[in-house]
């Protein structure tokens, strides 16, 4: 036996506390709030997702050849 159930009873009585804070004329616009922002969140979530695989392509690492290193550390003897 789970310590922590949810089943009917439990899910009418939150229906009925959130009915109670938020009355039923706003319920409907509270609901309306809720699906927009989660709608949002998946499709930011979706286009993060195919952006961050772009990104890690683009992300390679840049090797300098000893030699090159060598010339960046001269002064250059201009002017």
């Amino acid at each position: 036996m789970p310590l922590i159930g949810f089943g009917p009873v439990e899910a009418i009585v939150v229906v009925i506390v959130v009915l109670v804070v938020f009355g039923a004329g706003r319920l409907a616009g509270v609901g309306k709030a809720l699906g927009t922002g989660l709608r949002e969140f998946r499709e930011e979530a979706r286009t993060s997702d195919s952006e961050g695989s772009e990104d890690d392509e683009s992300d390679e690492e840049v090797t300098v050849s000893s030699a090159d290193a060598a010339d960046e550390d001269k002064p250059s003897s201009s002017g």
